[in-house]
């Protein structure tokens, strides 16, 4: 056995990423590595030769030359393979690591190789599954219909009839994918060492990518995520998932339902199903917004070729191999986040970037509040509905760029997703705002979650200082009410629970003085009348006639009948939901207490309005 196919069958062997076992792997035989490196490390140094030479002469600060060095850059990765392409990938989510102009040509980097020897496909399944394919499958077609950095996809008939997509991956991927994850990370730590400018963990970056290349190559883990997916949204009848057919899955070939469908970025052939695009789209932002901030299990990977539309109005999603997960703390956290940007609390908002991992400890945040005020302050002012995702997140990579952020992880990959998702409901709907469709969502889960970070938020979202804002609840509860699966019960009852909490006791008195108030000039309204109707001898004089308060009284009013509006409108809303409440209403503690100040505040108004009512002052 040479040393060359020893490296090759230890990389092939290797069931995780260990970036330690790989490195004794090519160091004790580094045959193999030597002649990679020569493949790759000339393109590559000629490249930055290129870079360094347009720098020196200053034709970098052309910003066409500049995108056409980022353009090459690009291309050069494709060239290079299969790793360099999930690196490049992984680079075009990092703008605390690259500028803003290789940042756009790597987003628009695409996984697509030729496809390879059908008959390497076919040796393929034969290996893995211990059958040829002509004993697995009725029929099978040789031609893959289509090819990606990591596999080939071909269609085919189970012997049971079942119509099928049948994935297998590159042969010797595994031990190509090793090696050149070796030599980038030793650029890596190259880089790391000598450019003293490049703040974050270029190394660590490579590490995390070598773990979700790994585990994307695995496709029985590719099978358990698509179960899973399908299991979380099972009672999402707007979603599907394909079947798994695990008697035909192993490592390396993944056989799976065939979906027929159309994708969403085909406006007309959507249209010709009968279906309105923009409807796919809202199914598509709201199953990404459970995802990211219910399930803490999101797809990576949302591209045109991985969202179908189905004849039944249903979305179909697929390729399950690019998985990420999200902690309950860091879903608490973007909420957060959200609410310190709509009110503008870009303090508050540089701290939830320290507590969602963004931002160390020790980093000064003083500079930092300034520049987010510069990048939001506009956009906020315009609106939620109408902020453009895409221009804030670029004007935040500036940002990420000139302050020491690290990314983690699982947010370089919600950003990639939803700008891949906002891509695709551009070209339904040029108007389409990720952030305004979003909002309602999160003023849902605002109402409805009764996680006590969230229910701090809601406070701060509904008070300035100690004064209540009517009209930031009447906007909460309008968004919320705008998600069709609003639970208008569970709804109220999260109000219900914010007025009786410790944090409501400012509603709450504020509810106490504005009953009072309103007792009172119903008592005053009535004395009033009365008394225009005494004989005059009798009739009291210290009665001012104008009716000015009259009016004060109905504009004083008006915001509860707004949300009394609002609730009406809810989807679900009926009469009963109210009088159900009653019950809660009297049992409450709080509710006896609130009854005694009423009352109280209400005989102290009205006993200093009798005093100065006999003592002569006009009302």
């Amino acid at each position: 056995m040479t040393d060359e196919l020893g490296d090759f069958l230890q990389a092939a062997g290797l069931e995780s990423y260990d970036p330690n076992q790989i490195q004794n792997i090519y160091t004790k035989n580094p045959n193999r590595l030597i002649k990679r490196l020569w493949q790759t490390l000339i393109p590559i140094a000629l490249f930055l030769i290129g870079v360094a030479w347009d720098k020196l002469i200053g034709r970098l600060k052309n910003e066409k030359r500049a995108r056409e060095r980022a353009e090459e850059f690009t291309n050069l990765l494709v060239q290079l393979g299969p790793a360099f392409i999930k690196a490049g990938q992984a680079l075009s989510t990092r703008p605390d690591v690259v500028p803003r102009l290789v940042l756009e040509e790597l987003s628009q980097l695409q996984d697509q190789l030729p496809g390879f020897n059908s008959d390497l496909a076919l040796a393929c399944i034969k290996e893995d599954l211990g059958k040829t394919h002509d004993e697995i499958f009725e029929s099978f077609e040789i031609k893959p219909i289509s090819a990606a950095s990591l596999g080939q996809v071909h269609k085919g008939i189970l012997k049971t009839g079942e119509k099928v997509a049948v994935k297998i991956q590159r042969p010797g991927l595994r031990e190509q994918i090793t090696l050149d994850l070796y030599i980038v990370r030793n650029i890596a730590q190259w880089l790391k060492k000598y450019i003293g400018y490049i703040k974050s963990d270029l190394v660590a970056l490579i590490d995390e990518l070598g773990r979700r290349v790994f585990e994307e190559m695995d496709y029985i883990n590719e099978a358990n995520n698509a179960e899973k997916f399908a299991q979380l949204h099972k009672n999402n009848k707007n979603i599907m998932v394909p079947k798994i057919f695990r008697n035909s899955t192993s490592k390396r070939v993944l056989t799976m339902e065939w979906i027929d469908g159309v994708k969403l970025t085909n406006i007309k052939e959507i249209r010709e199903l009968g279906i309105n695009p923009n409807e796919m789209i809202e199914i598509g932002v709201n199953c990404s917004l459970k995802q990211l901030l219910e399930h803490g299990f999101f797809h990576a990977d949302p591209h045109p070729g991985n969202l179908l539309a189905l004849k039944d109005g249903r979305l179909c999603y697929l390729d399950f191999g690019m998985m990420s997960e999200v902690s309950d703390q860091s879903r608490t956290g973007l909420i957060q986040a959200v609410v310190h940007l709509v009110n503008r609390n870009f303090e508050k908002l540089s701290e939830d970037f320290v507590s969602l991992g963004f931002l160390d400890e020790n980093v000064d945040l003083k500079p930092i509040v300034p520049a987010f005020e510069s990048v939001f302050e506009t956009a906020v002012n315009m609106g939620v509905n109408t902020m453009d995702f895409k221009s804030v997140t670029d004007d935040m990579s500036g940002i990420m760029y000139k302050f020491p952020f690290q990314l983690p992880p699982y947010y370089a990959l919600i950003i990639r997703s939803l700008i891949t998702l906002e891509g695709i409901a551009l070209s339904v709907d040029p108007e389409f705002k990720i952030l305004g469709a979003a909002y309602p969502y999160f003023a849902r889960r605002l109402m409805e979650d009764p996680n006590p970070n969230l229910r701090k938020s809601l406070k701060e979202m509904l008070f300035e200082g100690d004064i209540f804002k009517w009209n930031r609840l009447e906007n909460l509860l309008s968004s919320a009410s705008s998600q069709s699966e609003i639970d208008i019960n569970k709804l109220i009852d999260q109000v219900l629970d914010f007025l009786f909490s410790e944090n409501g006791g400012i509603l709450r008195d504020e509810l106490i003085e504005t009953i009072a108030q309103r007792i009172d000039l119903i008592n005053f309204y009535a004395i009033k009348k009365l008394n225009n109707h005494l004989p005059v001898r009798i009739r009291s004089k210290n009665f001012k006639d104008d009716i000015n308060n009259k009016s004060n009284f109905m504009n004083d009013i008006e915001p509860i009948k707004k949300l009394i509006t609002i609730l009406r409108k809810m989807p679900g809303f009926n009469a009963k939901l109210i009088l159900n409440k009653i019950n809660r209403l009297i049992q409450e503690p709080y509710t006896r207490t609130m009854s005694i100040k009423i009352a109280q505040k209400f005989t102290k108004k009205s006993v200093a309005r009798i005093i100065k009512i006999a003592a002569g002052v006009k009302q």
